[in-house]
């Protein structure tokens, strides 16, 4: 198991945001709870010094492309990037630094999956290339995956016979559990659970994570072979509880790809 480093990005900004009240056009108001005025270079450079690689760069929306090449820029080879990613941009992405794209919405769209569009995608630039994001939200006793800023639910559930499906076109997943995302309560520990029995390409998972008891819940559950990511909860993004020295110490980062 691994630390996985994030910087997500709302409005040309570093920030910690509650993943389920995030909206582009305000029906909800989107709840912050860290922001900062330090570049998102600072914490590319941070990374790269600690040697944390497959950490990912998310942009929330628009007004991000800037702040995210700035990133990548800083660590060209030592980030993923997110948010937007289609097949007419993915490889402008890689030409800019990022080591993996990570596709949700240009792939789950209109409540399914788009074969031919993730069969496109993966001839422009590759399976290795490519990280999918199967962020979910709890629905009934389904796990569906979630587009839009995590706003629209899909007819898609996170299963082992879609992630068998998928897992032959791309490198890893991704899976914010969006209920929990940025609320600092604990993990979603029914789908880490579910995670951890599949056997298959990496995961990283995020959402929740509050105290170093979560971590060791993933590390539990997931057979030691999920990957995590911690947000609010840091002392970097604003958090009390758990020290990035420490995390970095503790998991040794993902080997260069």
């Amino acid at each position: 198991m691994h630390f996985r480093p994030c910087i997500d990005l709302h409005k040309g900004i570093v920030k910690q945001i509650v993943g389920s009240t995030l909206s582009e056009t305000e029906p909800l108001e989107t709840k912050t709870n860290f922001e900062t005025k330090r570049p998102s270079s600072w914490y590319a450079d941070l990374y790269q010094k600690n040697r944390l690689t497959g950490g990912h760069v998310i942009q929330l929306g628009k007004g991000n492309t800037e702040a995210a090449r700035s990133a990548l820029a800083q660590w060209p080879g030592g980030l993923q990037v997110g948010g937007g990613v289609n097949a007419g941009n993915a490889g402008g992405w890689l030409d800019a630094g990022a080591s993996h794209v990570i596709v949700t919405s240009w792939v789950f769209n209109d409540g399914r999956i788009h074969m031919a569009r993730l069969k496109q995608l993966v001839s422009i630039i590759g399976k290795k290339r490519l990280v999918l994001d199967l962020s979910c939200r709890k629905q009934d006793n389904a796990y569906l995956i979630a587009t839009n800023r995590w706003q629209t639910f899909t007819d898609e559930a996170v299963t082992y016979r879609l992630m068998d499906r998928l897992a032959g076109y791309c490198d890893e997943f991704l899976i914010h559990a969006v209920d929990v995302e940025g609320k600092c309560k604990g993990i979603e520990a029914e789908l880490v659970a579910y995670l951890g029995r599949w056997e298959g390409v990496p995961i990283t998972y995020a959402g929740g994570i509050a105290s170093q008891k979560d971590i060791d819940a993933i590390d539990s559950l997931g057979n030691g072979n999920i990957d995590f990511t911690v947000g609010s909860a840091l002392d970097i993004f604003g958090g009390t509880s758990l020290k990035f020295k420490d995390l970095t110490r503790r998991y040794s980062p993902s080997p260069m790809r």
